[in-house]
C-alpha cells in the first residue's frame, strides 16, 4: 500500500481520529494538532494550551471533541474552531468516545479522566446525569454500536460493563495488569481488550433473556436496568425503570416482583382491573439473594436454587424451604387460594412434583425417565403437558398417571386457559396446535411458545414477543363432524368467523341441539331463525312438540320447503303448509293443498293479494284483487301511484251500478290531471253535471256547449265561467254577452265600465264611446220592458237614468274622437265644415257642464278656432281665442294661437251668414254657440244631429194626440195620403216664394200646422188621425225602444229634397249619403257598430 500524503509534527503524536463521514483525520501531539482533509492538500494546524490524550468524532461527522492533560475537554466544529470548552479540574481526560448509537435526540459524550471518574455530557457542553466514581484510573472507555451500553478499563486491571446513562451493569473480564485499551466490535457483541503485559484477548458479551409470564401478562428485561410489562391480549405496555441491573423478573396476576444485584422489589397493579397498566411498589426486600429461578405470588417469593426451594415473606422472612433430589430444571406457578397457592415443579431426573405453599410436603405427579425441559397443567387441572430434553411432547392423565399421547419435535409446550382439551407445542419452526383426540394441525413459527389464550398464541422469538392468531375453524369443524355440539361451541367462543359460527348454528339446529343453536344464533344476531328457536320452546309448553311439526318449522327456515310442507301434512297440519307456501308467495302449492282440503281458493288469493300488498308488491296485488273480484280495494292500491291507464281498464269492466267504485277512478285520474278517462268515467256513471263542469274547468267550451247543446238545463252552468275566461283572455265584448246571458249584468257592466276606461286612458275615443253606447243598453237592458215609468223603483230608475247619461257621454266621445284626430293628426276624412259642427256641439254640450274624463276642451277649443277662421267665422274664432287664453295649451301651440289671435283682429267681427245654424222646427237662425245647450233659442227644440257630420237634420220631432195608441198611429202613417200618389208629398221650405198649387198650399198649411210655430216654445206639436194620414211613411221615423217606461218618438223629415237614414240599432241619424260611405268603409253603423244591410239601413213606417 502507498501512503496519499505524508507530514509530521514537531512532537510524538498522542492520538488519532478518522471521520466516519468526510474521511477527515485529525492528529493530536502535546502542543498542537493536524486536520486532514482529502479535499485540501495541505494539513492544517492548530495549537492547544495542553497535551492532548484522546479524540473522538461524532457519528455525524460534525464536531470532534479533545481530552486535554490538563483536564480540559474541547469540543470543535470539523474546521477545527473550539465551540466548547468543558472544565472538569486537574487530572488529565485519559479517554472519551462520542456514542455512535443514530437514534438518540442528541450527541452523548463519555469521559474518563484520572480523577477516576465517569461523567457523560451533551454536544453543549452540559452534563448529563452524576458523574459516577469509579475507583481506579481510567484509561479506556468504548461504546457498543446501538449505544445502549459501553465498556471502561483501567488500573483495577478489569474491564467493566456501562448503561448509556452510567448505570455499572457487571464485569466482563478481569486481567492480570493494567488494561490500556478495550474496543467494541461494531454491530456485534465482542470486546477487544489490550493490557500493560502485551496480551491482547477477545470476550463474546451474550445478553440473556430475563422475563416472565403470567397468562396474558407478559414482563422482559430491556437495557439491563428497565421491566417493560406487555399486556399481551390488548397490546398495552408499561415501563419500570429500576436504574440498577435487573437480574431476574417473576410475574403473578396483580404481582411483579423484580431482582437487582442488592434487592427484590415487589410491585402491585394500582387497580383491580384486568386491562390495568400501572404498578406501584408495595415491598422491598432488602437482601442480597443468588437464584437460579425467581417465582412471586400473592404473599410470597420464591427462590429457587438448584436443588432447593425457599420462600420468603415480602417483608424479607424466610418461612419455609422444600430440599429435592434432582436439579429443578422448570416452575410453573398454577394459582390458587392467597398465599396457599400451587406451583409445578420440573426435575432433571424426570420427575415432576405438586408444592402447596401451605404444605412443607411436595406432591409427585408423574415420573419419566427423561429430564423435564417444560410443563403446563390444563383447565381443568387432569390432564399435564410434558417436554423433555429429547424434544419429546408427553401429555399425562392425572388421575390414572398414565401416558395418553405423545408427540414429537417439541421444545415448549402450553395448554389453552380457556379451553380444556387443546393444547400446542413448538419445535422445528412449526407451530402445532392439538384439539382433543383429533388430529393436529400445524402452521410455521419461529421462536417457543410460552402461552396459549382463546385463539391468541404467545410466541417468544429470540427477545421479542409476538402474539399468533390461531384460526379455530378446524378444531370446529371436526368437532360438528362427530355431532359434539357442546366442545364444538366452547371451541367457538375462543374466537371464529362469522360463517363458522352460522355453521355451527344450523348443525346444531339440525341436530336438535336447541340450546347450542340459540347460543349461535344469539351471538349471530339472527333475530329469524332466534324467533324459530322461541316458537318451538313455545309448542313445548303448549303441548304440541310433536316431531314432525318441530322438524318442518326447522326446514321452513332452512329453506327445505317441500320437505316441511310433507312433514306438516303428516302431522295434519294443514293450515301451516298453507301459511308456509303464501309466506313464500308459492301460490300454486297453496292452492294446491287448499283444494286438497276443500279450502276456498279465494281466500287463499285475497291474502295473497294482502301479502303482495305488505310487501309493496302494488301491482300485483292489485291484479290478484281484480282476479277475485274486489275491484274497488284494486283501485284503491293502483290510484295513489298514478298508473291511470290500469284504472281506466278496471273502469271499462265496472257496471254503472259500481258508483263507489266508479267516483274512487274519477277522484285518481282527476289528481293525476288525466281528463279524458275523467270525462270517459263521468260519461259511464252519466253524471253530465260534473262532466260538464270538467269541461268548463279544463277550458273546453266546445265541448260544453256540445253537451249544453243536448242537455238545455245544464246551459246556465256555463255561461259565467266562459265569460270570465274570455275577459281574462281580453275577449271583452264577448265576455260582456256571456255575462249577459249567465243573468250577471253587475258582471257585464263591470266589463264595459272597465273597458271604457281603458279606452279613454288611451285616448282611443272611438272605442270609449262604442262602450259607452253599450254601458247605456246594458243600463237600459235591465229596467223591465211591461213596467211604467211611474211604477220603476229606485234601481231602475237609476238604471234609466244611467241609459240616458252614457248615450250623451257616447255622443261627445264620438265627435271629440274626430275633432282630437284634426288637431293631432295631418288628414282628416271629414269636411271641415263637419269638423265645426263637432266642436260646436261638443261646446254646446259641455258649455255649462263637466265634460266626461279625456275629453280636453283645449282641444276643442283650438280646433274650433282653427276651423271657424277658415271657414270665415269670425266672431266665433274671436270667442274662441279668448277662450284660449284661459286653457294650459302645448308650447308647439302657443306661437301659432298668439299670431292668430292677433291676426283676428282684421277680420270681420260677424260669422257668415250661410253658416249659421237654422232650426227646422221654429225656421230660427241661431248662433254658432248656444250656451244654454244644443237647442234652439227660440223654441229650445233639441237639435237633431247627423252621427257623423253633426250637421243638423231637417228632422221634426212630434207627439200623438190623445187617445191614439202607438199601433193605431203606426197603421195610419203605413196608409197612402188620401188623393195623392205618395211621391207627390212635399214640404215646402221656409221662405220659398213664387206661386203655389193648391196642394203645395195645403202642404205649407200643414208644416206650418206641424210646426205650430209658438216663439215662446210652449206649444206642442201633436197630430191627430187625419194629419197622420197626410203623412208620407218614408218621411216618418219612430224610435221605439221597447220599454214601457220610455214613449215612442216619433220624427218627419220637414225638407223636400233631404233623405235621412235612422239606425235600427242605436237609433241614431244620418244622411243618405254619410250612411252610404260609412256603410261601404265599415260595413257597419260607425257609432254601435252593428252591421245592417244597406236594403234596410232605412228604418221608417
Amino acid at each position: 500500500m502507498e501512503g496519499i500524503l505524508k507530514y509530521s509534527h514537531s512532537d510524538a503524536i498522542q492520538a488519532l481520529a478518522h471521520n466516519p463521514v468526510t474521511g477527515q483525520v485529525i492528529s493530536c501531539t502535546a502542543s498542537d494538532f493536524g486536520l486532514w482533509s482529502p479535499e485540501q492538500k495541505s494539513v492544517t494546524k492548530l495549537k492547544v494550551p495542553a497535551r492532548i490524550l484522546t479524540a473522538s468524532w461524532t457519528n455525524d461527522g460534525q464536531y470532534f471533541a479533545l481530552g486535554l492533560f490538563n483536564g480540559h475537554v474541547s469540543i470543535r466544529n470539523r474546521n477545527g474552531e473550539e465551540k466548547f470548552r468543558i472544565e472538569r479540574g486537574t487530572s488529565p481526560v485519559w479517554s472519551l468516545q462520542w456514542c455512535p448509537s443514530t437514534e438518540r435526540e442528541s450527541e452523548l459524550l463519555a469521559i474518563t479522566d484520572w480523577n477516576q471518574k465517569l461523567s457523560f455530557f451533551h454536544l453543549n457542553g452540559r452534563q448529563v446525569g452524576k458523574e459516577r466514581t469509579l475507583g481506579y484510573d481510567p484509561t479506556c472507555v468504548s461504546f457498543f454500536s446501538s449505544g445502549d451500553f459501553a465498556v471502561v478499563g483501567g488500573s483495577d486491571h478489569k474491564v467493566t460493563l456501562w448503561t448509556a446513562e452510567g448505570i455499572k451493569l457487571g464485569i466482563i473480564c478481569e486481567r492480570d495488569s493494567w488494561v490500556w485499551c478495550c474496543k467494541v466490535k461494531p454491530r456485534q457483541n465482542y470486546v477487544a481488550v489490550g493490557c500493560n503485559d502485551g496480551t491482547v484477548t477477545l470476550h463474546q458479551l451474550v445478553f440473556n433473556t430475563v422475563h416472565g409470564l403470567y397468562n396474558d401478562r407478559y414482563a422482559f428485561r430491556e437495557n439491563m436496568t428497565d421491566v417493560v410489562i406487555q399486556h399481551l391480549s390488548t397490546d398495552q405496555r408499561a415501563r419500570i425503570k429500576c436504574r440498577d441491573y435487573v437480574k431476574k423478573i417473576a410475574v403473578y396476576k396483580d404481582r411483579l416482583a423484580v431482582q437487582l444485584p442488592d434487592r427484590i422489589i415487589i410491585y402491585e397493579l394500582f387497580h383491580d382491573d384486568a386491562t390495568d397498566m400501572h404498578y406501584r411498589i408495595k415491598e422491598k426486600l432488602q437482601k442480597r439473594l443468588e437464584c437460579n429461578l425467581l417465582v412471586v405470588t400473592s404473599q410470597h417469593i420464591i427462590l429457587c436454587m438448584e436443588k432447593k426451594l425457599q420462600m420468603y415473606q415480602f417483608n424479607g422472612d424466610k418461612e419455609r424451604e422444600w430440599n429435592l433430589d434432582s436439579l429443578i430444571r422448570y416452575i410453573k406457578t398454577i394459582g390458587g387460594p392467597r398465599g396457599q397457592e400451587g406451583l409445578l415443579v420440573g426435575m432433571k431426573n424426570g420427575q415432576i412434583f405438586q408444592i402447596f405453599l401451605n404444605n412443607p410436603f411436595p406432591i409427585p405427579l408423574i415420573k419419566q425417565a427423561t429430564s423435564v425441559r417444560c410443563l403446563d397443567l390444563n383447565l381443568s387441572r387432569t390432564r399435564l403437558a410434558v417436554v423433555d430434553d429429547h424434544n419429546m411432547c408427553l401429555v399425562y392423565c392425572l388421575k390414572t398417571k398414565e401416558l395418553l399421547f405423545q408427540e414429537p419435535n417439541a421444545n415448549s409446550v402450553a395448554w389453552n386457559s380457556e379451553l380444556d382439551d387443546m393444547l400446542c407445542y413448538s419445535g422445528g419452526g412449526v407451530l402445532t396446535v392439538k384439539t382433543g383426540s383429533f388430529q393436529s394441525h400445524q402452521q410455521k413459527m419461529q421462536g417457543f411458545v410460552v402461552g396459549f389464550k382463546g385463539s391468541r398464541i404467545f410466541c417468544l422469538h429470540i427477545y421479542n414477543m409476538t402474539t399468533i392468531d390461531v384460526p379455530q375453524s378446524t378444531s370446529l369443524e371436526k368437532y360438528l363432524d362427530k355431532k359434539e355440539f357442546e366442545p364444538a361451541y366452547k371451541v367457538a367462543c375462543l374466537g371464529v368467523t362469522e360463517g363458522d359460527w352460522r355453521r355451527l348454528a344450523m348443525d346444531s339446529l339440525e341436530g336438535l341441539s336447541f340450546e347450542v343453536a340459540k347460543k349461535g344464533f344469539m351471538r349471530l344476531r339472527d333475530t329469524q331463525f332466534l324467533y324459530l328457536l322461541k316458537l318451538i320452546e313455545r309448542m313445548k309448553t303448549e303441548g304440541r312438540y310433536e316431531m314432525d311439526n318441530v322438524v318442518g318449522e326447522i326446514n321452513s327456515y332452512l329453506g327445505k320447503f317441500h320437505e316441511a310442507a310433507r312433514l306438516f301434512k303428516r302431522a295434519g297440519n294443514h293450515s301451516r303448509a298453507i301459511q308456509m307456501y303464501t309466506e313464500l308467495n308459492m301460490w300454486e302449492y297453496a292452492t294446491q293443498i287448499a283444494s286438497e282440503t276443500n279450502m276456498d281458493p279465494v281466500d287463499i288469493l285475497k291474502r295473497k293479494a294482502q301479502m303482495q300488498q305488505d310487501r309493496n308488491d302494488l301491482m300485483a296485488a292489485a291484479s290478484t284483487y281484480i282476479e277475485v273480484g274486489d275491484y274497488l280495494q284494486a283501485i284503491n292500491i293502483i290510484g295513489p301511484s298514478g298508473a291511470v291507464d290500469r284504472l281506466i281498464e278496471i273502469t271499462r269492466k265496472l257496471k254503472k251500478t259500481d258508483s263507489k267504485a266508479l267516483n274512487r277512478c274519477l277522484y285518481f285520474f282527476r289528481k293525476f290531471n288525466h281528463n279524458p278517462y275523467a270525462a270517459e268515467c263521468l260519461i259511464k256513471m252519466g253524471d253530465i253535471s260534473h262532466l260538464l263542469q270538467l269541461h268548463v274547468e279544463l277550458q273546453q267550451w266546445d265541448e260544453a256547449f256540445k253537451i249544453a247543446d243536448t242537455y238545455p238545463e245544464f246551459t246556465q252552468q256555463i255561461y259565467l265561467p266562459y265569460a270570465t275566461w274570455l275577459a281574462v283572455n281580453d275577449r271583452y265584448m264577448e265576455a260582456q254577452v256571456n255575462y249577459r246571458k249567465a243573468g250577471r249584468i253587475d258582471e257585464a257592466i263591470r266589463v264595459l265600465e272597465q273597458l271604457a276606461k281603458n279606452s279613454v286612458s288611451e285616448s282611443r275615443f272611438n272605442d270609449a264611446s262604442y262602450y259607452y253606447y253599450l254601458l247605456s243598453m246594458e243600463n237600459l237592458q235591465s229596467v223591465p220592458d211591461e213596467t211604467q215609468a211611474n211604477q220603476l223603483n229606485e234601481e231602475q230608475m237609476e238604471a234609466l237614468s244611467a241609459f240616458e247619461r252614457h248615450r250623451s257621454t257616447s255622443e261627445i266621445y264620438f265627435a271629440f274622437h274626430s275633432v282630437r284626430k284634426f288637431v293631432d293628426e295631418p288628414f282628416t276624412s271629414h269636411l271641415p265644415e263637419s269638423l265645426l259642427s263637432m266642436a260646436t256641439f261638443l261646446l254646446n254640450q259641455t258649455m255649462k257642464a263637466q265634460p266626461p274624463p279625456g275629453v280636453s276642451k283645449a282641444y276643442i277649443l283650438f280646433a274650433l278656432t282653427k276651423l271657424s277662421r277658415n271657414i270665415g267665422a269670425f266672431k266665433l274664432a274671436r270667442y274662441g281665442y279668448e277662450r284660449l287664453q284661459n286653457y294650459k295649451i302645448p308650447p308647439e301651440w302657443e306661437h301659432t294661437s298668439d299670431i292668430s289671435s292677433l291676426t283676428i283682429r282684421s277680420k270681420p267681427t260677424n260669422d257668415r251668414e250661410d253658416i249659421l245654424p237654422v232650426c227646422f222646427t221654429c225656421s230660427t237662425v241661431n248662433p254658432m254657440l248656444n250656451a244654454k245647450g244644443d237647442h234652439c233659442i227660440e223654441c229650445t227644440e233639441k237639435f237633431t244631429r247627423s252621427m257623423f257630420s253633426f250637421q243638423i237634420l231637417p228632422l221634426m220631432e212630434f207627439d200623438l194626440v190623445d187617445g191614439i195608441t202607438d199601433a193605431e198611429a203606426s197603421a195610419l202613417i203605413q196608409k197612402e195620403p188620401p188623393g195623392k200618389p205618395i211621391d207627390s208629398m212635399r214640404l215646402e221650405k221656409r221662405g220659398t216664394k213664387g206661386k203655389k198649387s193648391k196642394a203645395a198650399s195645403t202642404e205649407t198649411e200643414f208644416n206650418r200646422h206641424i210646426e205650430g210655430l209658438n216663439r215662446n216654445g210652449d206649444a206642442s206639436h201633436k197630430l191627430d188621425r187625419n194629419e197622420l194620414l197626410e203623412l208620407r211613411s218614408r218621411d216618418v221615423f219612430i224610435q221605439d225602444w221597447g220599454k214601457q217606461c220610455l214613449s215612442k218618438r216619433y220624427f218627419k223629415v220637414s225638407h223636400v229634397d233631404a233623405t235621412v237614414m235612422m239606425c235600427p240599432t242605436c237609433f241614431h241619424f244620418f244622411m243618405d249619403d254619410e250612411w252610404n260611405y260609412q256603410f261601404l268603409k265599415e260595413g257597419a253603423c260607425p257609432l254601435c257598430r252593428n252591421p245592417h244591410s244597406p236594403a234596410h239601413s232605412l228604418v221608417l213606417i
